[in-house]
């Protein structure tokens, strides 16, 4: 989707902008907003969103006024105030308060379907936008009934991506540079190939963290502050940092041990990272502690992040202090051996 959007730029001369919404449409509409976790905070998707080369972020206030906004209504925004002229949607993706389909969308009067192979091949319908209406049975409509009838395994869920100064979007993300926009979204049968927020938040609570990172295409990582602890991991010779997390609805990986990536005081450093209650110790409280190999500098109150590489093992309690140490000692070992920044 990224990709589309700053070649299509880049060959026009303007800008890839992209447009997202906060907060979450998700945590405005209350759908599951109490189980609802983030897979990126704000600034990490802005983070993200530039390494993908996107020249500008802008971000919207999401409101229940603006998802009240039906199909049409926001098309015209998008042409009208925004200067779309072409949307790119995929063949299940739902637009508007009213829900219209790719399919439905054919009888709106701001468009018209334009074919391209190039697009179907990804995943996307392409729509032009036009003051004529395409009717059911042209050539066009022919070739989008024929697009939402195909499987694709490309389509990402949360994701609407355009050509224009702005965007809106019922959605989690707008991408948007002038004159075009790209859009498509979760299916709601997805094959196994098919890639989702659904499956990649399901690996992550199940501490499946390569094939989390695999759909992501990055290493999925937390961000907060340091603060104190209980010191228990320095009386066995494993100070940990505690973490605060910046953005307090990112979802956090399950309960485990794992090989992370810190980032801190502007350097990188191997890591073992430890999610859960702490069990041996008598903790009933989930906390986030990562013990930074070859590091033994103050770092209290300072920021650091954490890139999830792989999961050593699961949490469990063990019968003392010297047993956990000797656990400690065999899965440090086995990062600084195995793990490759």
């Amino acid at each position: 989707m990224l990709e589309t959007v700053v070649s299509a730029a880049r060959e026009r001369g303007e800008e890839a902008i992209v447009v997202t919404f906060w907060p979450h449409p998700r945590t405005v509409l209350q759908q599951d907003a109490r189980e609802f976790r983030l897979l990126t905070s704000l600034e990490e998707k802005k983070a993200l969103l530039a390494e993908a080369g996107i020249d500008r972020v802008e971000v919207l206030p999401f409101t229940r006024e603006f998802a009240a906004l039906k199909a049409e209504e926001y098309l015209q925004l998008l042409r009208t105030r925004f200067a779309a002229t072409l949307i790119v949607m995929g063949y299940d993706n739902h637009i508007g308060s009213d829900r219209k389909t790719a399919k439905e969308l054919c009888d709106v009067d701001v468009l018209k379907v334009d074919a391209l192979e190039n697009y179907f091949s990804q995943g996307f319908a392409k729509y032009q936008f036009s003051n004529a209406v395409t009717r059911p049975g042209t050539e066009e409509n022919y070739f989008l009934q024929s697009f939402a009838k195909n499987q694709f395994s490309s389509a990402h869920s949360e994701h609407l991506s355009c050509h224009s100064e702005h965007s809106y979007c019922h959605s989690e993300h707008s991408y948007c540079h002038s004159e075009h926009s790209y859009c498509h979204s979760e299916r709601s049968e997805e094959s196994p190939g098919t890639i989702s927020s659904t499956k990649i938040r399901l690996a992550l609570e199940e501490g499946r963290i390569q094939e989390a990172n695999e759909m992501l295409g990055y290493s999925y990582g937390l961000y907060g502050v340091v603060v104190a602890g209980n010191r228990m991991g320095r009386t066995i010779g494993f100070p940990t940092a505690n973490m605060h997390l910046y953005e307090p609805l990112k979802l956090v990986p399950g309960n485990g041990v794992y090989a992370v990536e810190v980032e801190v005081l502007g350097a990188k450093y191997k890591g073992m990272c430890n999610i859960g209650t702490r069990p041996t110790v008598g903790g009933t409280t989930r906390t986030i502690e990562t013990h930074i190999l070859d590091f033994e500098q103050d770092i209290y109150g300072l920021p650091m992040r954490l890139r999830f590489l792989r999961r050593i093992r699961d949490e469990r309690k063990f019968p003392s202090l010297e047993a956990l140490r000797a656990q400690l000692l065999e899965d440090r070992q086995q990062i600084r051996t195995q793990t490759v920044l």
